[in-house]
């Protein structure tokens, strides 16, 4: 077992892509993500890898592209409005089918909002943000732990199905310091094989090429359908999500990153008080867990939905459940961040007004 180290979020980002194979890094400034490509200053030469401060996040991304297209590992952060500026390049990264790390450090918004930590950002994350039918694979960590661990798993799906991969985290957790254990060993890029459709560095073989549109009549459809068919495969295989106190529970919170945090303070204060109350954290946002969260419905008949936004993410989970069960929304917007004593009050209302519906109807 690996020794614990005391990291901040963001850099514990930064190492975990180094270790999890990392050797070129294009970023610009933004709060509240800054020590990432700072980290990466100096760890990528000390690894052998190479760094770019762009000129700005519309050229970092495109340096991702042409790195990507080589085969190598390849990361761009950014928070918030910088990802929206990179949402061109990225669709474009897409339409090559090119695996690629992408993280945002979410900040508050919309506009250039503020530099606390928010969860806005999930509706660009999870439907592709950019044009074009595409979708990237998106992890959101609850804690410094998973920030530092996120990259070996986002680089194993986007390699494997051809596509870029996002870390999805906010100010709170990117600025947080926690022990961190990396759960991989650290990955010699050069022992990893090229893929067969990389431009790669070396001479003297056949030629390649790496586009993200095909202008042949009819060859566009076939590049979406098989991106399509690839994207089902992830939305079988690559699921993740953890439960909490679920076996009795009556009413399940549903939420992740920070507000998952929160929600585990408000879980245990509404069992303290004799609410069956549990947990459901989505681990992977794309793909969504529907399919468990249908499951669930089946004896779980109300869900609380958490966020820090107006509500982005209980859209999904009322596509999951169709009508199968309650869903209620608890949202903090504008960058707050709501507090145990909160969401046991919103907790005990539902349940509350439930159990006085039951009399009613009895």
């Amino acid at each position: 077992m690996s020794e614990k180290k005391l990291m901040k979020g963001n850099e514990a980002l930064a190492e975990g892509a180094v270790r999890a194979g990392c050797r070129f890094f294009a970023g610009y400034p933004i709060t509240p993500q800054n020590e990432v490509p700072e980290y990466m200053s100096w760890r990528m030469p000390q690894a052998g890898g190479a760094f770019v401060q762009a000129e700005s996040e519309v050229s970092a991304i495109n340096m991702i592209y042409g790195a990507a297209a080589t085969g190598v590992r390849c990361m761009t952060s950014s928070s918030s409005p910088g990802i929206s500026l990179k949402q061109e390049g990225l669709s474009y990264c897409a339409g090559a089918d090119l695996p690629l790390l992408i993280a945002n450090v979410v900040r508050g918004g919309p506009g250039l909002g503020n530099i606390a930590g928010a969860q806005g950002d999930y509706w660009q994350s999870t439907r592709g943000g950019g044009h074009g039918d595409y979708r990237i694979f998106v992890m959101a960590p609850n804690g410094v732990n998973e920030m530092a661990n996120f990259p070996q798993k986002c680089y194993e799906v986007a390699y494997k199905y051809r596509l870029p991969a996002m870390i999805l985290a906010d100010g709170i957790i990117g600025q947080m310091m926690e022990p961190v254990e990396f759960l991989y060993p650290e990955i010699d890029p050069k022992t990893l094989k090229e893929p067969a459709w990389a431009l790669g560095v070396n001479d003297g073989r056949e030629k390649r090429r790496v586009n993200s549109y095909d202008l042949r009549e009819g060859f566009l459809e076939k590049m979406v359908l098989a991106r399509a068919k690839r994207y089902r495969e992830i939305e079988e295989n690559e699921v993740l999500y953890e439960e909490k106190m679920l076996d009795d529970a009556e009413i399940a919170i549903v939420a992740y990153g920070t507000s998952a945090r929160v929600s585990i303070a408000g879980m245990k204060l509404a069992r303290e008080n004799g609410l069956k109350v549990g947990l459901f954290r989505p681990i992977t946002l794309w793909p969504f867990p529907k399919a468990r969260i249908l499951e669930l419905s089946k004896r779980v008949k109300k869900f609380l939905v958490v966020e820090m936004s107006m509500g982005q993410m209980v859209e999904d989970v009322q596509l999951s459940l169709n009508g199968r069960a309650e869903v209620h929304l608890h949202a903090s917007p504008g960058a707050s961040t709501m507090t145990a004593a909160e969401l046991y009050k919103t907790l005990e209302n539902i349940m509350k007004k439930g159990a006085k519906e039951y009399a009613a109807a009895k």
